[in-house]
């Protein structure tokens, strides 16, 4: 017949499961932390897809037919940017130079090839958790 468990096993007990516990939240964290870092990386080394324009193209012709005047084109966290978002948040209308990766490549592509036809592009901030800038998106205007 096995013993009555003291409180000394218990706190042992006690102690190991939140030790197991710690040791889960830590290989969780250290996981979406690694997703984060590869998802960054590949946001910064992605390019503008070659059927760009026909995407384009398809996206504003359904906008348009239900009597819209912008599209979201993207949408990226602040951290993405120089300064965090800060620039886009204010409105200042050197946001762009803050763009980098990704989000760099499809501004120039849209001073090349769409604001020569007339389009717009707005930057704004989407989301504040905790009171700071989360995401930015990227609007397309006609």
């Amino acid at each position: 017949m096995p013993g009555l468990l003291n409180p000394s096993d218990l706190n042992q007990i006690s102690s190991d499961a939140e030790m197991e516990k710690m040791n889960e939240e830590q290989k969780l964290k250290k996981k979406k932390s690694e997703k984060a870092l590869e998802l960054r990386d590949e946001f910064m080394s992605r390019d503008v897809h070659p059927e760009v324009i026909e995407r384009i193209n398809a996206a504003v012709s359904i906008a348009a037919k239900q009597g819209r005047h912008q599209i979201q084109v993207m949408t990226f966290p602040c951290t993405y940017c120089s300064d965090g978002g800060r620039r886009i948040n204010i409105a200042d209308p050197e946001w762009p130079s803050t763009l980098q990766g990704f989000a760099k490549k499809a501004y120039d592509f849209y001073v090349s090839e769409l604001k020569p036809h007339g389009y717009k592009l707005h930057a704004e901030i989407t989301s504040f958790p905790g009171g700071m800038p989360g995401d930015a998106a990227l609007f397309l205007k006609w």
